[in-house]
């Protein structure tokens, strides 16, 4: 019985010190978390090439002084907001001090006429560049008033969205008024290509690419491709 005695005290000093230690180990980097010593001190911002990541950075400047554990990230979210150029972006803490911001920007699909020069657009419709002239290799949409949130708008850009880059290059036009009559015409060749609506799009890159491979390209064609099971090509 005494035996058994010392053997239970043992183990319950042995348990009490364990636990002992835990909370004060679990303390102690609760404590330090929070503490100045894991300070934000550094914002580290990268991906912008368009947005001055200077200005960036400013923007997150209120947070400085807050220990990482603590900061506030739908705050930092309401910050980055006042830049429509960000498209989407991520966060990581990298202790001790450092916050990273990962950013990804809004990319112009095409280019909208207003007065005095033309607006670079994202598939969105937000205007990620005014430019006096529009730039070589950028198609210009016409789309009704150009209103992003209309129907010939999101078909048009739809229809940008999913070409392949060289074939989007080589667009000078793409126009639209419903959600099934996007139609575009080619720079260099003068070839127009009926497109229809922007569904099965990935489908009808491929018939249009295979329509364009193997036709006479010293002549413009007319390519209709809005049904892409019944493609229908005619010199112009």
């Amino acid at each position: 019985m005494r035996r058994f005695t010392r053997r239970s005290r043992r183990r319950r000093i042995l348990v009490i010190s364990v636990a002992t230690s835990l909370v004060a180990l679990v303390a102690g980097v609760g404590a330090v978390t929070v503490s100045p010593l894991m300070a934000l001190t550094e914002i580290t911002v990268t991906g912008a090439q368009r947005l001055d990541a200077a200005a960036v950075t400013e923007a997150l400047d209120e947070h400085t002084g807050t220990p990482l554990a603590l900061l506030d990230h739908e705050a930092i979210r309401d910050d980055l907001r006042a830049f429509p150029l960000i498209r989407s972006y991520s966060t990581e803490v990298v202790p001790p001090h450092t916050l990273v911001v990962r950013l990804v920007e809004r990319t112009p699909i095409g280019a909208v006429e207003r007065a005095g020069g033309v607006a670079l657009v994202d598939a969105a419709g937000v205007v990620v560049d005014t430019t006096a002239e529009r730039p070589a290799g950028v198609p210009l949409i016409e789309a009704g008033d150009a209103d992003a949130e209309s129907v010939a708008f999101r078909s048009a850009a739809a229809v940008l969205a999913v070409l392949p880059a060289d074939l989007v290059a080589r667009i000078d036009v793409i126009s639209a008024t419903t959600r099934d009559d996007v139609t575009f015409t080619f720079a260099d060749t003068g070839h127009r290509v009926r497109w229809g609506s922007a569904e099965r799009s990935d489908f009808k890159a491929r018939v249009l690419a295979a329509a364009i491979a193997t036709s006479d390209q010293s002549v413009a064609w007319q390519y209709d491709v809005s049904a892409p099971d019944s493609l229908i090509a005619r010199r112009l």
